[in-house]
């Protein structure tokens, strides 16, 4: 990025502005390009305790705390800087789900039931439509809370997941 912006510098001050907006747009193409980077490595973080959740039928106080930052993390790089735009539309998830989704199935069986399972095993033992309807879920409620009160909806969510009232009332197993 800093032989475009030594670039876009000289297009500028050389009065060729074509070059520097093609400069500008390749940035923004980079830019974009990494926050959904970013977005990607947090939504297959989430969907990997998503898939320990729905194999062991419980929520640890860790697994919880790594959905809920993975969502918080993804809701705050998926806002655009004006503010009122997304990078991700609330409708173009489930293709990226999709896509991660196989990703995290092996990823999860080194953790699944302490590595039980390879990844083999653990494909055939994961409801994938499941786990895209739950996260497809978080998804949504990061277009229709604040920051500030995100968190709690999270957490409420959470309790529904299986293992989650446990969770909620400390009576983890």
């Amino acid at each position: 990025m800093t032989q475009e912006l030594i670039d876009l510098r000289a297009s500028i001050l050389e009065g060729r502005y074509e070059d520097a907006l093609a400069i500008v747009d390749e940035l923004d193409w980079m830019s974009k390009k990494a926050t959904l980077r970013s977005i990607k490595s947090f939504l297959l973080r989430m969907l990997i305790h998503l898939i320990k959740n729905q194999l062991e039928q419980r929520l640890t106080n860790s697994w919880a705390a790594s959905i809920r930052g993975s969502i918080v993390e993804i809701k705050d790089l998926n806002l655009q800087d004006n503010k009122t735009s997304y990078y991700v539309k609330q409708d173009e998830w489930e293709t990226m789900l999709e896509d991660i989704l196989e990703q995290a199935v092996r990823d999860a069986s080194v953790e699944v039931f302490n590595g039980a399972y390879n990844s083999f095993q653990l494909s055939e033992m994961v409801d994938r439509n499941q786990i895209i309807l739950i996260a497809k879920s978080l998804l949504d409620l990061t277009y229709n809370y604040s920051a500030k009160e995100f968190p709690a909806v999270v957490d409420d969510y959470l309790t529904r997941l299986p293992g989650g009232e446990d969770w909620q009332f400390g009576r983890q197993r």
